[in-house]
């Protein structure tokens, strides 16, 4: 009975050794796990670190933020939504600023100024079409070249941006006109900026 009673005793303590070490690995393996699974960066940290590289970080984030579901972390996304969103604001920009040519009264030298940028915001408003189209079909062997033609295309935009701007430098012209104007432009000229810099951290 004695010998029975012992043997029992050190079966219910193996038992409970056994139980405390499985415990202790399946603690131990979520730990693990915990510690060292590779972390996926979200759409949102994402594009907070690529605006990082552009000028103007904060309007870039600002901008694009709202598009992180879609974007993820894909640079090649990024830049596309980044072009989009310029476009849009680049096209009610050239809308804007011809109807301020047809309504309001202009002096020889403010409207020679603004039928300049109009016609300068064509042109941008054209090569950023150019680049959103040729940014649909990046994949293949013409890869390089079409990116390329991208980065020409924007780079041209920013300049005509900056032609437009450049007009409004002469001090004859109505304050109220020029700081109107440019404001808009400005900010087609900042956002232009981010997202030729977003283009060319694709490569």
């Amino acid at each position: 009975m004695a010998s029975s009673a012992v043997s029992k005793q050190s079966f219910c303590r193996s038992l409970a050794i056994l139980s405390t070490t499985l415990a202790f690995f399946c603690v131990a393996k979520t730990c693990f796990a915990g510690n060292f699974e590779p972390q996926v960066e979200s759409g949102d940290d994402f594009i907070k670190t690529s605006c990082g590289v552009t000028r103007y970080p904060d309007l870039c984030y600002k901008k694009l933020s709202a598009y992180a579901d879609t974007i993820q972390d894909n640079p090649t996304q990024l830049a596309n939504v980044s072009l989009s969103e310029t476009l849009k604001n680049a096209e009610s920009t050239l809308i804007m600023v011809q109807k301020l040519l047809k309504k309001r009264k202009l002096r020889p030298r403010e409207a020679g100024a603004i039928k300049e940028c109009v016609e300068t915001m064509k042109d941008s408003v054209d090569e950023l079409q150019r680049s959103m189209v040729a940014m649909s079909d990046l994949e293949g062997p013409d890869f390089d070249m079409e990116m390329s033609n991208i980065q020409s295309w924007v780079s041209a935009a920013l300049t005509d941006e900056d032609t437009c701007m450049d007009g409004f430098q002469d001090n004859s012209i109505d304050g109220k006109v020029k700081d109107t104007i440019r404001s808009y432009i400005v900010t087609v000229a900042q956002l232009t900026s981010i997202a030729l810099a977003l283009i060319n951290s694709i490569h």
